[in-house]
């Protein structure tokens, strides 16, 4: 340290050095300061398991209220993804079912297509339990491939059943012959949908487990839920039809009783 008149004082005769450690660099995000914690998952655990350990470890440290914890990177992109999703597969529902609404002028006939849906999500996460997939971006698109095609075999159903008992056929006959009629087309486009996501699945190289996830959760979901919508999907439309027809009988004659009144 220089004197004014040139020489040279040390620098310890005026000031108290301390050792201390201090972080190499700081990071800033939003012009906060952050310490990025980066790590690996192990065989055997999904990304969103791990995130929650991760949010569980951080409340154990408890820090004090100016700090916080945010998911970054792949974490962050999963949590958005998820969202996004819900608010697809909601919105995807709803479009189906005024798009069914107005093509049969029905309120009841689009929700006993639609009862499908739920009853395919169970075996779709079957499947990937069952091949130790997890769930992911590409294993919700394969919902959303998934939800098309058993929503398309309840239409062939219901959609026949409809026509019949529009043409005068009784509610069991009708219900009998649509699930006989409609039986060989289901089953056509079923096989040639499996068959044309094998080698999706038992495909190899770049991309393949992406590939893979999608084609498991269309393959599992349809394979192990189309006994299981063939036997529901008309039950409910007859059960659905029945309760239909006894209350407009029941209101007949009070209907013809006000008019001749």
């Amino acid at each position: 340290m220089p004197r004014s008149n040139g020489e040279l004082v040390r620098l310890d005769s005026v000031v108290n050095l301390v050792s201390q450690q201090s972080p190499s660099r700081v990071d800033r995000l939003d012009r906060q300061r952050q310490i990025s914690v980066r790590g690996g998952i192990k065989e055997g655990y999904a990304l969103a398991d791990r995130i929650e350990a991760l949010r569980g470890a951080a409340n154990e440290l408890g820090m004090p209220p100016a700090y916080t914890v945010s998911v970054a990177g792949r974490g962050r992109e999963l949590e958005r993804t998820f969202v996004e999703f819900g608010w697809a597969f909601l919105l995807s529902v709803i479009f189906m079912y005024i798009v069914l609404a107005s093509q049969y002028e029905s309120l009841s006939h689009p929700l006993i297509i639609l009862l499908s849906l739920p009853l395919s999500v169970p075996f779709a996460l079957l499947s990937l339990w069952l091949t130790s997939t997890t769930l992911n971006l590409y294993s919700a698109l394969g919902m959303l491939v998934l939800f098309g095609v058993v929503a398309k075999n309840a239409i062939l159903q219901v959609d026949y059943a409809r026509n019949l008992r529009m043409a005068g056929t009784d509610l069991h006959t009708a219900v009998v012959q649509a699930s006989r009629d409609r039986l060989r087309p289901i089953l056509m486009t079923t096989l040639a949908l499996v068959g044309g996501m094998l080698p999706m699945a038992l495909g190899t190289g770049p991309g393949a487990e992406e590939r893979r996830t999608i084609a498991v959760v269309v393959i599992g979901g349809q394979t192990l839920s189309l006994l299981l919508t063939l036997v529901v999907v008309p039950v409910v439309f007859y059960l659905v039809e029945a309760v239909q027809e006894r209350w407009s009988t029941a209101r007949t004659p009070a209907r013809e009783a006000t008019q001749s009144a």
